[in-house]
């Protein structure tokens, strides 16, 4: 695989994603109005593998991740490209890099309208889209709830296990190391009934305040109450969720909450169907971003 490229006037050359300061991270994200903080790409460092195009005298020019689950399955994420690189084969060039680093795994990834033509012309094919809600939560009471069907309660850090395995059914594949990664700066929520866990939430910093998410349950209803434990503590302040669920009862909820459609993104795979609902069963409501899906 070529390990640099010639964008008209300059040279590209590809380094670990480890090997650049994070300031240098954070100055691409603003480039193109993305959230991330510095200790928002710490935490995706730690989670995945990840290239960074850079001149010959270390400018970030763009960059591309991606966050194994076992070892036949890969979400990728953070591709991003500066203005000044855009529509001259520089998101290409990184994706090969990635593609290779990804051998034979299925693969899925979440597209913005820009990149969505270059995904397609990779071989990925859609299969939804997502809703990034986001604003101020409404600092009143939340909207009328559906009754509650179960338990609700606070679960610690070290009782994941609790929920890995239904986390797995949802998602599809076991991400055990994501979920504790993210649980080392979350509030962790679960519902449960008949003592059994049947849905969970997290909410955690980041960007511009926080972010709900991952959300699996069951219902819409179960849902609604998983995400409203985390809202009433974020009351006039900013928050977001990110969801494949466009409308009924949860949607409805998040929008009343203050939480309006901000932007879609195109959920994509190449290799293996991504998206498998089961019919009652446990169902990713909200992402836990954007990279992992």
């Amino acid at each position: 695989m070529q390990r640099s490229v010639r964008l008209k006037s300059f040279e590209l050359v590809a380094r670990d994603i480890n090997d650049v300061d994070v300031e240098l991270l954070h100055a691409l994200s603003i480039s193109v109005r993305w959230p991330h903080r510095p200790k928002d790409w710490d935490l995706l460092r730690r989670a995945g593998h990840g290239i960074v195009a850079v001149d010959g005298i270390g400018r970030v020019f763009g960059s591309a991740m991606w966050f194994p689950h076992g070892d036949d399955f890969a979400t990728i994420g953070l591709v991003i490209t500066t203005p000044r690189a855009q529509a001259q084969g520089g998101g290409r060039w990184l994706m090969e890099q990635v593609l290779e680093q990804c051998g034979e795994r299925n693969l899925a990834l979440n597209a913005t309208h820009p990149a969505y033509p270059l995904y397609i012309s990779l071989g990925f094919t859609s299969e939804a889209i997502d809703y990034m809600r986001q604003g101020q939560v409404v600092p009143q009471t939340l909207p009328p709830m559906p009754a509650l069907d179960g338990e609700l309660s606070d679960l610690p850090s070290d009782r994941l296990g609790d929920i890995t395995a239904l986390d797995a059914r949802a998602f599809g594949t076991n991400r055990a190391r994501l979920l504790a990664l993210l649980s080392d700066d979350a509030s962790i929520a679960t519902l449960s009934r008949g003592g059994e866990v049947v849905g969970y939430s997290m909410c955690r910093e980041f960007g511009r305040g926080h972010v709900i998410g991952p959300i699996v349950a069951r219902s819409d209803q179960d849902a609604v109450h998983l995400t409203a434990v985390h809202l009433k503590k974020l009351a006039g302040r900013f928050a977001r969720v990110d969801t494949r669920e466009r409308d009924g009862v949860f949607a409805e909820f998040l929008q009343e909450s203050g939480l309006g459609v901000a932007e879609t993104v195109t959920t994509m795979s190449k290799g293996r169907r991504f998206l498998n609902r089961e019919s009652n069963g446990p169902w990713v409501y909200g992402l836990a971003s954007h990279a992992w899906s």
